[in-house]
């Protein structure tokens, strides 16, 4: 390894014996380089005062692009673009250390003979231009004294942004673009991928903190978060960058993010990825222009176990003649290289350590001879030729070409030249010692086309763009392809991802984010971080229809959706439909009560001249029977949509028809009541009030004025009911006026319970008369339907139809069973002499008898057993009136008055006692 001398003072452009830089070349204008063709300084930590610097860790890759510039400036002088001017170059190598270029770009200065370090400003010192440096934290200390004296400074490899301050570094210029678009392109790649939560980790130069404050603000705005910010000492040799390797491997070993951007040098990368293979860490790693074609790490032992690594880099293009510059490597005329020197020694010259490995080579397999590092750039010819410094070979052109913009750089000088010194095609009369601020001027104005390309300076960058690099797996190393590009005029990214074959597990992308995806019909809810979210579930009236969505979008034009929905829809219309099995159900038994009713019908017609049928109630049957029709005929109307007139018709039918059913049992009940009241006083006073036909038209009349008066203030309608949680709208009837819908129903109860309180009064009747038990039965029936109604009705809302018109049928067949089944069985089914006139007044006869006993068992003997038999006598009467039988009736109790008189009894006594015996 060589050490560099370094000293400050005045050397003659001449004499490079003592000088501070590495190679030279001769030449009318003189273009400064400076490069990094060592990694670091050793000791530099430890200094404490004035030395010089001992430069260690020869940097190949930064040895090519030196080399780079070196045959661009021979080609310009081969083509003759300069007529007449030679171009020569000075290469001072910087050791990677802002100081160290400060100290070189002073030397240039120097070499002059003039005082840097005077009062006097230079003008015109012999280097009128230099390219470099190769890290942005040299450039920013080297661009501070340049534009000192405007000298003008352009780099290939410096991007950091804040080099974009013309205020503060007025003389520096770079062919590559601004980190801006870098890190925005960065930025980009992560969202186009959706890794939403990735690590950063970051060097401590001015190049680091720059592009991390960038990466940060660009990462916002396409929502992408940092998992963690890890920084590590710029210095390769800082006492504290091992223990800061090793804990950042620790954090990204133990962090969710699968995705890290390494903003740092090649070299530190080199050392972080050591760590991370033997702990066996796969990742997928986003790398900057400054290590994404970075050779050596590319080629470790284990590389291919580190996951998918993605880069970014500057446009690249041809460099004609470059590679058998290369392959044949001499300073050339009159030039002095000692970086040529010192590889071709690392190259070529045996050394012990490697004349022991080739010892190992001839007696054992490659496999057991492991190759030092130290020996990695040793040539398998080495310890085989006998000068080392007349050897070559095609190493240096195996490698990535990424010299395009040095070359740039050094073409954009030459057209800067070109423009100053007036040059046509035989000769340059422009005056050779010009002042750099003049060259200055001409750079910034240039406009030149190169490889069919055109090319200038927007602001101090050269407007080129960006490749996406890939490394592609190849055996136990890695190459580059080119995957997309960023276009740095319009700001986007281009990627063609059928060419990426993922080293994931299952070959597909991998993902990086702080919360798990949210499906549609979820959106997300964010937490501290925007990054991080819970999915919480669209609420009812909106929806998603992708993923990640961070609102829900309302449902448009009338439509609706449940809860977590993915698309809304229209609603559905919900009423008792004719193909609903209930409804069908319903209608099935409405039909079978109407079919009964007219059975029923038919058979009292053909028996109307029997005596059961006039203990039934006579022709009053009919009018029953067109009620409880009438109420059948309303549940028909509960069922399909419904309408206003619907909606007023089905409760004004139910109400009158049931009524007109209830209104006859009414005349029923009453009539049997009034038929065995044996107190004459109050038989003789309510006889007055039976009047059927008034009792059935008042008791229909007065629920007519009810619902009339229902209708006029507040009849039932439609109503369109809607619920958040339901995709249904229910189509129902709002009965209006509670109190409408209330009184109706209530007024059938009245009546209902009147029925029940006199059929219970007139219970103690013969068999063959009993109606009693069939009107408190069928009355019982009719009340418990509808009390268990009420409840139902006011909280099943979506089933008020249907729970209304099963009470409607429940209280017909309840009718039915009760009034009408009795009397038809004993039409049908009954013999003849059971049912005749004769056995009915047989009946009335015993139980007449029997119910005198009991009366004259209470009595008092005061002579007025001819009182009770005249009651009896006028009970029998209106019996038979009921019944149609008057004369018969009347003919046995006259019959037993005559029998009572004839015996000659007086004592009421012996009128109990012969009444008894009779009786039984």
């Amino acid at each position: 390894m060589l050490i560099w001398t370094l000293s400050v003072g005045q050397v003659s452009c001449c004499d490079y014996s003592g000088s501070m830089c590495g190679a030279r070349g001769p030449g009318d204008i003189i273009i400064g380089v400076l490069n990094a063709c060592h990694s670091k300084v050793a000791n530099l930590e430890g200094r404490i005062q004035a030395e010089r610097f001992n430069c260690t860790g020869f940097d190949l890759e930064s040895f090519v692009e030196t080399l780079a510039v070196i045959h661009t400036i021979d080609t310009i002088n081969d083509s003759g673009f300069l007529p007449g001017i030679r171009l020569g170059y000075l290469v001072c190598d910087t050791c990677s250390d802002a100081s160290k270029g400060i100290q070189d770009a002073i030397h240039m200065l120097a070499i002059n003979q003039t005082k840097p370090f005077g009062c006097d400003l230079i003008e015109r010192p012999l280097v009128k231009a230099i390219i470099g440096a190769r890290y942005s934290e040299v450039s920013t200390a080297v661009a501070r004294l340049l534009g000192l004296y405007m000298v003008p400074q352009i780099s290939a490899t410096s991007s950091a942004n804040t080099l974009d301050d013309t205020l503060r570094y007025p003389s520096f210029l770079r062919t590559i673009p601004s980190d801006v678009h870098q890190t925005h392109a960065l930025a980009q790649l992560m969202a186009h991928f959706k890794w939403n939560w990735v690590g950063v980790v970051s060097g401590d130069d001015d190049y680091g903190r720059a592009a991390l404050h960038d990466f940060l603000k660009y990462a916002e705005d396409v929502n992408v978060c940092a998992a963690f910010n890890e920084v590590i000492p710029h210095y390769l040799d800082h006492p504290e960058s091992r223990r800061r390797i090793d804990e950042v491997a620790t954090h990204i070993q133990s962090s969710d993010a699968r995705v890290v951007l390494l903003i740092l040098k090649g070299q530190l990368v080199e050392q972080l990825f050591r760590v991370m293979i033997s702990k066996g860490i796969s990742r997928t790693w986003i790398a900057t222009d400054s290590w994404s074609q970075y050779q050596a790490v590319a080629e470790m032992t284990g590389i291919n176990t580190i996951g998918d690594v993605f880069g970014i880099r500057f446009i690249t293009g041809p460099n004609p003649g470059y590679e058998h510059f290369l392959t044949n490597l001499s300073p050339g005329p009159g030039a002095v290289n000692r970086f040529i020197e010192e590889y071709k020694d690392l190259r070529f010259e045996c050394t012990p350590e490697a004349q022991k490995h080739q010892d190992c080579l001839k007696d054992r397999p490659a496999d057991q001879c492991p190759l030092p590092d130290s020996l990695k750039l040793k040539s398998k010819l080495a310890c085989v030729l006998p000068d080392p410094q007349k050897a070559n070979d095609d190493f240096l052109a195996q490698a990535p070409d990424q010299t395009y913009a040095h070359r740039l750089a050094t073409w954009s000088i030459a057209f800067a030249l070109r423009s100053l010194l007036q040059c046509n095609t035989t000769t340059c009369p422009g005056e050779r010692d010009f002042k750099p601020g003049n060259l200055l001027l001409e750079m910034k104005n240039v406009n030149f086309t190169l490889d069919k390309r055109q090319f200038y300076f927007d602001k101090s960058s050269l407007a080129t763009g960006y490749e996406l690099i890939n490394w592609v797996k190849r055996q136990k190393n890695r190459h580059f392809e080119v995957i997309g590009g960023y276009n740095v005029t319009i700001r986007t990214l281009g990627i063609e991802e059928k060419t990426i074959e993922w080293h994931t597990p299952n070959k597909t992308i991998p993902e990086s984010k702080c919360s798990q995806s949210c499906p549609p019909g979820t959106f997300k809810k964010i937490s501290m971080i925007f990054c991080c979210f819970n999915c919480s579930e669209c609420e009812e009236g909106s929806f998603t229809n992708d993923s990640d969505l961070p609102n829900c979008l309302k449902c448009p034009g009338g439509t609706w959706s449940l809860r977590g929905a993915k698309k809304c829809y229209q609603r559905t219309e919900s009423f008792l439909k004719w193909d609903d099995p209930f409804a069908i159900s319903l209608l099935v038994v409405t039909g079978i009560g109407l079919l009964l009713l007219f059975s029923i019908f038919v058979i009292f017609l053909t028996k109307r001249s029997s005596v059961i049928f006039k203990v039934a109630g006579g022709e009053i049957v009919f009018v029953m029977m067109a009620g409880l029709a009438v109420s059948f005929g309303a549940v028909v109307l509960f069922v399909s949509k419904p309408t206003d007139e619907i909606c007023k018709s089905r409760q004004t039918v139910y109400g009158l028809g049931f009524t007109l059913s209830v209104s006859c049992i009414l005349v029923k009940a009453f009539r049997t009541f009034l038929a065995f009241l044996f107190d004459m006083n109050q038989q003789h006073m309510l006889n007055k009030l039976y009047k059927p036909v008034v009792i059935v038209v008042s008791g229909t009349g007065i629920q007519g004025l009810i619902c009339t008066f229902w209708l006029i203030f507040d009849a039932p309608k439609v109503d369109r009911e809607t619920s958040r949680q339901s995709m249904k709208i229910v189509l129902q009837c709002n009965e209006g006026s509670n109190w409408g819908f209330g009184i109706m129903l209530s007024y059938i109860a009245l009546l209902a319970s009147i029925c029940f309180l006199l059929a219970l009064k007139g219970r103690k009747v013969p068999q063959r008369f009993n109606e009693t038990g069939y009107i408190i039965f069928s009355m019982i029936i009719y009340l418990f339907v509808w009390v268990c109604f009420i409840p139902i009705y006011v909280t099943k809302i979506q089933q008020r139809p249907a729970v209304q018109a099963s009470a409607i049928v429940v209280s017909n067949f309840g009718i039915i069973f009760c009034h009408f089944f009795p009397k038809c069985y004993m039409m049908l089914c009954k013999k003849k002499h059971d049912t005749d006139r004769r056995s009915y007044l047989k009946t009335v006869h015993n139980f007449s008898i029997s119910t005198i006993s009991n009366e004259l068992s209470y009595t008092p003997d005061s002579g007025h057993g001819s009182d009770v038999e005249n009651s009896f006598e006028k009970s029998f009467y209106i019996t038979d009136a009921g019944a149609s039988t008057p004369n018969s009736s009347r003919a046995s109790a006259m019959t037993m008055k005559a029998e009572s008189h004839n015996t000659g009894i007086s004592s009421s006594n012996q009128i109990r006692q012969r009444l008894r015996a009779k009786s039984l």
